[in-house]
């Protein structure tokens, strides 16, 4: 739930951060997408001196720090909180987080590191057919045991699964894991992933540790698999997101701030083309490529496996900061891509609603769709189970409901995702309320009537933080009040 109108972290300019930063006598380098300082948490009181290491982070949309030394990280009140400690002379301490949350980190890595102890490298199954056989169910047959090695992969036999460690990149022990198996319905295969711990807290970049201090460039991918296949076929560094193309979490940015260029490989998909332009403005546009999806250009692990030239297309990525006039000519090749993808540049389509296909083809970003109806009339129930059916395809939603309170519409969602009534299941509910916390599924807290500007503060944080792709507003004249409707807001 993002933060309450009462209390909402008063937002912060980037020129106000770096006045602050000068005023304390705080040296800062400016990088790509955050401020680098030397840490607070490391060194005892010694004054912060320019040649110390500049293992600070401070984000420049948000103002939020991350110290890739101590992993201390906190809001820019805590910033200022933690130098105000250090001018009395106390060592500042990082916020912590809650025991509760502590306990729960430390029994996913306990969990964690009992599966890596039962899993075994793909090269060491006894049975070379057996070992075959797993390679080609995940399509990877090409990629080579050195390749596996180098990026530390398993396979978990109990589980049919592959097994991706995420090492901390202070001292490598193991952080967490993440789990990914195949599962076929009928001709189709779909990928199914499960991590350690719980994907919101997962923040691993697959392959970082293998990235030298010097490396200046780096291929960033959707796919853990797409990471391996990149680094064998090009020798390039790669990394694979922790969620895919559906978000990339603002606290990853301090480990990619060193690379001078980053290319985006995300997949081969309009939605992996959608996702790439909007990491591109968190990483800033000037020093990212993108490779555009197509029949020639496939995601990695398909390029390796048709034996594509992979150093070629990564050499044809396009800028991302193109200039603010173009020609046709320029256009042309993204103007062929949407008559070839018509069923993808429709959008998302509903699983549940193959009615409302018809009428929207699906949901797309930067439209807007209006549901009215009397009071009474199902607009809610309605919405949560169109919501619902984006998010579970991995839309990631914000919520902003006026109307009635977080705890129902929760209830109302949850009861729709379960397709059951939970009150005469109740020993269902945790297992059912597990797999609901892992939809990327946001709420805002506001009720009745609120001040516009701070819903759209808030929204613009969401879309920031989460990457949120859609947000759903019921409704509107609760959000502006009654008296106002003679004004055209």
């Amino acid at each position: 739930v993002l933060p309450s109108p009462d209390g909402p972290a008063p937002s912060v300019s980037i020129t106000e951060i770096r006045q602050y930063l000068r005023a304390q006598d705080i040296p800062f380098h400016d990088g790509y997408s955050c401020l680098h300082t030397p840490s607070l948490f490391t060194g005892g009181n010694q004054p912060l001196s320019a040649n110390a290491p500049y293992t600070l982070f401070i984000d420049k949309t948000t103002g939020t720090f991350l110290c890739t030394a101590t992993l201390a990280e906190g809001t820019w009140q805590d910033f200022q909180a933690n130098v105000e400690l250090r001018h009395r002379g106390v060592t500042p301490i990082p916020p912590a987080s809650s025991e509760e949350m502590e306990e729960e980190m430390r029994q996913a890595r306990e969990d964690a590191r009992c599966i890596w102890e039962r899993a075994l490298p793909l090269w060491e199954l006894l049975d070379e057919k057996e070992t075959k056989e797993t390679k080609a169910l995940f399509g990877i047959s090409l990629v080579t045991d050195a390749t596996l090695k180098r990026f530390g992969v398993r396979y978990l036999r109990a589980a049919r699964s592959l097994v991706f460690p995420w090492f901390s990149p202070q001292d490598a022990t193991l952080k967490g894991l993440k789990l990914l198996r195949v599962e076929k319905k009928g001709g189709t295969i779909t990928y199914v992933e499960e991590t350690l711990p719980r994907f919101d807290s997962y923040h691993n970049l697959f392959g970082l540790p293998l990235t030298g201090r010097r490396d200046t460039e780096l291929v960033l991918t959707g796919w853990e698999l797409d990471a391996l296949a990149l680094h064998q076929a090009a020798g390039v560094a790669s990394v694979a997101l922790p969620r895919g193309t559906s978000c990339l979490p603002p606290t990853l940015l301090p480990y990619l701030e060193q690379f001078k260029r980053i290319t985006l490989w995300l997949g081969e998909d309009l939605r992996a083309w959608e996702a790439a332009k909007l990491f591109a403005r968190k990483l800033s546009l000037k020093r990212c490529s993108l490779v555009r999806p197509g029949n020639l250009q496939p995601r990695p692990l398909e390029a390796l496996n048709q034996g594509l030239n992979v150093t070629k297309i990564l050499r044809s990525a396009l800028l991302a900061s193109h200039k603010s006039i173009v020609s046709f000519r320029q256009l042309r090749e993204e103007v062929f891509g949407e008559l070839v993808n018509t069923e993808q540049v429709s959008g998302v389509k509903w699983a549940r609603f193959p009615e409302l296909n018809k009428l929207l083809k699906g949901h797309r970003r930067g439209e807007l769709t209006i549901f009215t109806g009397p009071t009474g009339s199902g607009k809610t129930t309605f919405i949560s189970e169109y919501a619902l059916d984006l998010c579970m395809q991995g839309v990631c939603t914000l919520w902003g409901s006026f109307e009635i309170n977080n705890v129902r519409l929760a209830k109302i969602m949850l009861t729709q995702f379960a397709g059951r009534r939970l009150e005469d299941q109740l020993e269902l509910y945790d297992e059912w309320a597990d797999r609901f916390e892992e939809l990327p599924l946001y709420f805002m807290t506001f009720h009745g009537q609120q001040n516009i500007k701070t819903v759209i503060d808030t929204m613009q944080h969401a879309v920031y933080m989460y990457d949120i792709t859609h947000v759903v507003v019921d409704n509107l004249q609760f959000m502006m009040g009654h008296e106002h409707l003679s004004v055209d807001r």
